[in-house]
């Protein structure tokens, strides 16, 4: 998860008095959630009957753009529940096979394949296609609120806020999600908060599972966020309660039960049993941290080494570059800076440029990577890696004067950045 930088009164407090000690507070408990780590898989079970049903309509008709359209949608569910990015693939391929079969409503299929390439990072592509839905008269409003967030992915934030400025409306879900992520890009993580809010109120007025779902999880990475630790798992805990396998709940659960309590063997434990159902590379980048908090270096080096494999492998795309590149700057640095420049064409934001200056500073180009730095990161991200990076940066220059002050914010965001970065961040 990638996360931003706020600072709160109660973190600064607790880590000025006990910045090298285990948290002595207990937040979970594992009977809240013991129940939700079984195997049963009710998403995925459900969306592979619906598969099937949809699959069958179209052995008897290939053409029927209904059916093409339901089983792309379901396809992108089995991919959202397991992490199979063929499962991604296919429903992008069937997309493409009703956006040519239909002689009407073409600006829906377009936004659908924008959806679909959004979540592969094909962020330039998901433009293309959202110009193009954007050229029909009806649903503008529906384009306009994905092209705000493909924008926002870009980094074209004049842009961006020029769409959010298109949809306004405060009593609308969609608009006040927008709207959070808006303030939380401009570092008011309180306006966030509020927003958010007021979307999981609408969402749960509507009695809509996917909606409560959504701004439950969103919502609580907020709470994370600005230390609100205990609001944030009781948001989990409903999420699990709504939708018992939802993966993105349980590994948030496993993240404050070793970043915040320091107990990596019970997160493990999550961890492994969320990777039972589900295939993503980040778990073990993530397991990979934690074997170097328990001080195991061979394991850490086993986990690294299955990460690299599955985020390289042919289907992933883009996906895992950010993780990719913070990896590499460290093992194999050459390699590094060739795919962090790609990832800067692929869309300008200070995140992408502040893994360009990393990768600049680990091949020893640290006056290149103070330059991107001052241009691109300073003063446009509250995000705690671009932040450290930085630090870093000016560290290696022999600015001083700037490295003291964001260790200092730094240091008030060790839940976020957890304990390993964290011991990083006191030797700055």
């Amino acid at each position: 998860m990638m996360k931003k930088l706020y600072l709160t009164l109660f973190l600064i407090a607790l880590l000025n008095s006990c910045s090298d000690t285990k948290h002595t507070e207990q937040v979970t408990a594992k009977n809240d959630y013991e129940g939700y780590l079984a195997t049963n898989t009710p998403t995925k079970d459900r969306i592979e009957q619906n598969q099937k049903f949809w699959s069958d309509r179209l052995e008897r008709d290939s053409t029927q753009i209904v059916a093409l359209s339901k089983l792309a949608g379901e396809y992108e569910g089995f991919f959202q529940a397991t992490g199979d990015v063929k499962a991604l693939q296919t429903s992008e391929k069937l997309l493409q096979q009703a956006l040519a079969n239909a002689g009407r409503g073409r600006d829906g299929y377009f936004r659908s394949i924008a959806k679909n390439y959004i979540s592969q990072h094909r962020f330039k592509e998901a433009k293309t296609m959202l110009d193009s839905a954007y050229s029909y008269p009806d649903n503008k409003k529906a384009t306009e609120m994905m092209l705000y967030d493909v924008h926002m992915e870009l980094g074209n934030y004049s842009k961006a806020n020029e769409f959010l400025g298109s949809i306004k409306d405060m009593s609308d879900f969609n608009y006040l999600i927008r709207l959070a992520k808006w303030s939380d890009y401009k570092g008011d993580l309180d306006s966030a908060i509020k927003y958010m809010e007021q979307a999981k109120d609408i969402a749960k007025a509507s009695n809509r599972k996917p909606l409560m779902v959504w701004s439950y999880t969103n919502l609580a990475d907020f709470y994370g966020h600005a230390g609100r630790i205990e609001e944030a798992y009781d948001l989990y805990l409903k999420t699990l309660k709504l939708e018992p396998d939802n993966a993105y709940a349980k590994k948030s659960i496993a993240w404050i039960v070793y970043s915040y309590e320091e107990n990596s063997e019970e997160a493990n434990r999550i961890i492994d049993s969320v990777m039972e159902t589900r295939r993503a590379p980040d778990y073990w980048l993530l397991k990979a941290e934690m074997a170097e908090f328990e001080n195991a270096p061979s394991e850490a080096l086993q986990c690294q080494k299955k990460f690299i494999e599955m985020a390289m492998e042919e289907g992933y795309g883009d996906m895992y570059n950010t993780y990719l590149i913070e990896y590499l700057a460290a093992t194999d640095p050459v390699q590094a800076l060739s795919l962090a420049r790609e990832e800067v064409s692929h869309r300008a934001t200070p995140e992408t440029y502040q893994l360009l200056a990393l990768a600049q500073l680990e091949n020893g180009n640290k006056e290149a990577a103070l330059s991107i730095i001052q241009k691109h990161v300073e003063g446009k991200t509250y995000e705690p890696t671009a932040l450290f990076t930085s630090a870093r940066v000016y560290k290696a220059n022999g600015m001083k004067e700037k490295v003291t002050p964001l260790k200092e914010e730094l240091l008030g965001a060790r839940f976020e950045v957890g304990p390993v970065v964290s011991k990083k961040i006191r030797d700055l």
